[in-house]
């Protein structure tokens, strides 16, 4: 086999980058490691983050949800509509309602089809706007279903238990800054 001047040293390790970056890939596709930074091309982990409030101003078409890191004490809130609100504050509350509201019907829907919930991720912050990903794993791909955080977070609050919520440590950043 000819080794395109590499000698017999250089293949090897051609070979071995070769298969370390394959398996980057394997666990990259099932959402295990790090993502590129789209403004500035370096790879991030995604940061853990919990639902430490929920502000509900019943007179307000605007609540407020804040999402504080796990392992830190960076947070920032999302504004989001009253009935995501009251979704997610009555899932954190337990309380039961008698027929499936929407966010049990998305997960009804997702199972029935063979799926499962694995985690939520805030993906971007463009122009005072995140945006979000629900990921579920169906027949051992990983399919990201675009959504709005409130959502999402809805549905997570719902599963039990909990889905894990993360956010993009670029986003975390840029939220920060729009909050100083």
């Amino acid at each position: 086999m000819p080794t395109l001047g590499l000698g017999e040293g250089g293949f090897r390790t051609l070979v071995s980058h070769r298969a370390k970056l394959s398996e980057i890939k394997a666990r990259l596709e099932e959402g295990q490691l790090a993502r590129r930074n789209s403004h500035s091309g370096v790879w991030a982990m995604p940061v853990l983050m919990k639902l430490a409030r929920i502000l509900i101003a019943e007179i307000s078409d605007q609540q407020v949800i804040w999402l504080k890191e796990v392992e830190g004490d960076r947070s920032f809130p999302i504004v989001i509509g009253i009935y995501e609100a009251t979704s997610i504050d009555q899932r954190v509350k337990g309380i039961k309602r008698p027929r499936p509201m929407t966010h049990d019907l998305v997960l009804n829907v997702i199972h029935a089809l063979g799926g499962e919930p694995q985690d939520v991720i805030i993906t971007e912050l463009r122009d005072h706007t995140y945006y979000a990903k629900l990921r579920i794993r169906h027949q051992g791909e990983l399919v990201e279903v675009d959504s709005r955080p409130s959502d999402a977070i809805a549905i997570a609050v719902t599963c039990q238990p909990p889905l894990p919520i993360y956010v993009n440590e670029e986003v975390l950043e840029m939220a920060l800054r729009d909050q100083a």
